[in-house]
Parts: C-alpha cells; structure tokens; sequence
C-alpha cells in the first residue's frame, strides 16, 4: 500500500509550514484585523479583517494554528471555537454589503469538540456558515494550506473556487481517527490515508479543488508572489459573473456525480 497518503499528511501538519498570517503578511497589503463575534467573545484560532490585494480591497480569514508551542497554545492548534466561525460569518456578511471578495485560508484538524465549544453551538455555527457562504453574492476563493479537516474545514471553503497546495490535505476525517473507528487502532493511520482519497490530486480528480498550487517556492518570496497573482486574475473574472450564487450551487451539486472523475 503506498505510503505517500499519509507522507502528505505529516508533511501538512510540519511546524515549519507556513500558517494563515504568513501568508497575509506577504500578499496582502494593510492587513487590519477585526475582533470577536459580537456574541460571546474572540477566537485566536480564526483571524480575519480587510486587507488589500494588488490595491482592491478584500476580505481575508484564515485559520491559524502558529509555529511555536506557545503560539500553537494560544492559537488552540488550529481549532476553532464557534465564536470563531460566527466571527467569520460576520466579517463575510460585512464583506457582502461592502461588495469585497472574499479569500479564506483554511488550515485545521478539524472544529475544537470540546464541551463547552458544543453548548455554545459548535454544530449549528459551521452549518450557518455553509448556509449563508452558498448565497453571499460576491466572488469567495478558498485556499486549503495545510491540514483541511471535517466540518472545521469545510465552513471555510463553501466557496466559488476551492485551491490546494501541493501538499496539503482534505478529509472528512483525520487518518488516526477514521483507524480509530473503523480498526479500534489509531496506528493503522497510514492505511486510513491511503483510503480517505485526501490529497491534492485526489481531490483535484474529484471535483473537489478547481486548483493544486505547487510548493517547489513554498515560503519564499516567488511563492507568495505567485499566489497573489493567480488570486487578483480569478477574482477578476469571478467578479465579472452576474450569477455567482448559482453557479456556486451548481459547483456542489457537482460533486460526486458520475463522470466527474473524467
């Protein structure tokens, strides 16, 4: 069984892998974030704002997981609070009556499940944020940058156009977990992967992606410079559709269907 699945896998969780603010540090330009839910409170582990993108002025939200241990903590590795996806709601709604386009990067493990992230609606913030992410009427570009896990992910990337880096992945399930259900053996992890078709070219021959983004640059200038560029032309003719709603519906619709890998 190939062992590349899972190789993919640590390679998307290395922390040295470039996280959400690298990235907006870099393309962007004039990041100034905003904070909280206006709810309950605000979610390190999603950070959002306006920025500016070859001088138009855009939204970016990115889930952010850190690179030390002490950013990871502070950053919940990644996993966000519900008040981290109604932030992000709430900035993606204020980027519609402003008509800003929208770009998330998305990089987590999966939604925190922890107790007090469920009475506080874990399960019903993601399903808002798919429901109101499939009628926003301005151009949406999700770009999954490391790990893109479950629900956690997919809140994110309810989307116009869905890229990957090479080597990041995108599962409804992380490989140790889906062992742990289906085996009762986290260490069969390797072999979950090589099922879960969570790749970049899995992806990509599945409909799922329109884009895999190479990583040969991955952190240097040229990197960057290229995203940002492949991102100003997409949103450019993204903008000039009149129906981007229902085009993203039937963007969804397609998935799965027969003769999509072809």
């Amino acid at each position: 069984m190939s062992q590349v699945p899972y190789t993919r896998v640590k390679l998307s969780r290395d922390n040295a892998r470039p996280t959400g603010i690298d990235y907006i540090q870099q393309i962007f330009q004039g990041f100034l974030e905003f904070h909280g839910d206006r709810r309950f409170g605000d979610d390190p582990a999603m950070v959002g704002g306006i920025a500016r993108l070859n001088g138009m002025p855009v939204t970016v939200i990115a889930i952010e997981k850190g690179h030390t241990a002490k950013e990871r903590s502070f950053r919940n590795f990644g996993a966000p609070h519900p008040e981290g996806y109604r932030k992000a709601l709430r900035l993606m709604k204020q980027a519609e009556k402003f008509g800003r386009p929208i770009i998330c990067l998305v990089d987590t493990s999966g939604a925190y499940c922890g107790i007090g992230a469920e009475e506080r609606g874990q399960g019903q913030a993601i399903a808002e944020n798919l429901q109101e992410m499939s009628t926003l009427c301005v151009p949406i570009i999700s770009i999954v940058i490391g790990e893109g896990g479950s629900g956690g992910a997919l809140a994110l990337a309810m989307a116009d156009q869905v890229w990957m880096l090479e080597n990041a992945v995108y599962s409804v399930i992380s490989p140790e977990g889906c062992a742990s259900i289906l085996w009762k053996d986290a260490a069969k992890a390797e072999a979950a992967a090589a099922s879960l078709k969570l790749t970049a070219e899995d992806a990509k021959i599945l409909g799922v992606v329109e884009r895999i983004i190479p990583e040969q640059n991955l952190g240097k200038s040229a990197f960057y410079d290229h995203i940002r560029e492949l991102l100003a032309q997409e949103i450019g003719t993204l903008s000039r559709n009149p129906d981007l709603v229902s085009q993203r519906y039937d963007r969804f619709r397609r998935i799965g269907s027969d003769g999509v890998a072809g």
